[in-house]
């Protein structure tokens, strides 16, 4: 049994119930649903009012960041419903800077004021940007559960990351050719610190490459991270299984 700890349900082209159904057809005992702006949080915190499987999460991208002053005051409401689990996906991205740099900054470090006030699990998107996420990290410290989602560094990463407390997610880039750095980030990165998750619709692993993303295919994801590690499947969907309830509170639904 999987749980995907990191998916955007409601940014699927499919049905969420149809979705749904299939993950729990391929094995996939619970899944959580994460925000990026206030149309997203809220859409996680109703699917996962209807789902027993599927928890939210509440937060605003990077991305979003500009809008921070506006949408904030919703995400603070949102974040109190009975089923959220994590404040996020918040973060830096350096990339793309769709929102000006420090405008995210100052949005990273609301969200993980509220994740350490509600105590909840902190969910972390980086792009080119982890000299200042760990800057950050240094001068406010890690919430004591802070997931750094779809690992996209390398073993230097990976050790600075583990220093702030962090646990790490892998996604399906762990599967793609030319992701060697991040297979060697997966290799050494301790098993309890361990996640699984698809970030559908996006980032499709191998063998499914070229089709939307979808919460059954963490068991693929799950095959990749399991041969990379050179551990049975088994074992390592376990681990991630118990280390994501762990993280994010969530309940053993197969007892």
């Amino acid at each position: 049994m999987w749980i995907d700890t990191h998916c955007h349900l409601p940014s699927l082209t499919a049905d969420a119930n149809v979705v749904l159904a299939d993950a729990r057809a391929s094995g996939v005992e619970q899944v959580v649903c994460v925000g990026t702006d206030v149309v997203s949080s809220r859409a996680s915190v109703v699917l996962a009012a209807a789902n027993d499987d599927v928890w939210a999460t509440v937060g605003l991208h990077p991305h979003e960041a500009k809008d921070f002053d506006v949408a904030w005051p919703a995400i603070e409401q949102l974040v109190i419903a009975p089923r959220v689990v994590a404040v996020g996906e918040t973060g830096l991205d350096f990339h793309y800077n769709y929102s000006p740099a420090d405008e995210q900054l100052a949005s990273f470090r609301r969200h993980l004021e509220l994740a350490r006030d509600r105590d909840l699990a902190l969910v972390v998107h980086v792009r080119d940007a982890w000299d200042a996420l760990f800057a950050v990290f240094a001068e406010l410290g890690a919430p004591p559960r802070t997931v750094i989602h779809c690992f996209t560094g390398g073993p230097e990463e990976l050790d600075a990351a583990l220093g702030f407390g962090c646990s790490i997610s892998f996604s399906g880039i762990v599967s793609f050719k030319n992701a060697e750095p991040v297979r060697a980030a997966a290799r050494a990165c301790p098993s309890d610190r361990l996640l699984v998750e698809t970030d559908a619709p996006y980032l499709a692993p191998v063998p499914h490459r070229g089709e939307e993303n979808r919460p059954a295919y963490v068991a693929a994801v799950g095959a990749a991270l399991a041969a990379v590690r050179e551990v049975p499947v088994e074992e390592l969907a376990a681990q991630t299984s118990a280390n994501a309830r762990s993280m994010f509170g969530l309940p053993n639904l197969r007892f």
